[in-house]
């Protein structure tokens, strides 16, 4: 990304809620290691796996929205709002691919 760390501060307001998220994605993707360690049945690990998918596509809308919000619609400045289309004109080519 081309911002700095201050033109993200906007994700400050919802650290808290953005890290449960990540500290629940961790505890899911523990979940699949102990299911494929301990050799459970892989529809079982596949269920886990798809909550992974979800709760990975949750946190990215978030953050998408996030950025499209402070980044593109409530920016005055041309340059900035080109930059912020850009940023997620390449996270999306990258995320899509």
């Amino acid at each position: 990304m081309l911002y700095q760390d201050n033109q993200m501060s906007h994700l400050a307001d919802d650290k808290a809620k953005l890290l449960g998220r990540v500290r629940r994605l961790r505890g899911q993707m523990e979940a699949i290691e102990r299911a494929v360690d301990g050799e459970k049945d892989c529809g079982e690990i596949l269920h886990l796996v798809a909550s992974v998918r979800g709760a990975i596509a949750g946190l990215t809308n978030e953050l998408l929205d996030a950025h499209l919000q402070h980044h593109v619609l409530d920016v005055d400045d041309e340059e900035a709002r080109r930059r912020g289309v850009e940023d997620l004109s390449s996270v999306l080519r990258s995320y899509l691919k």
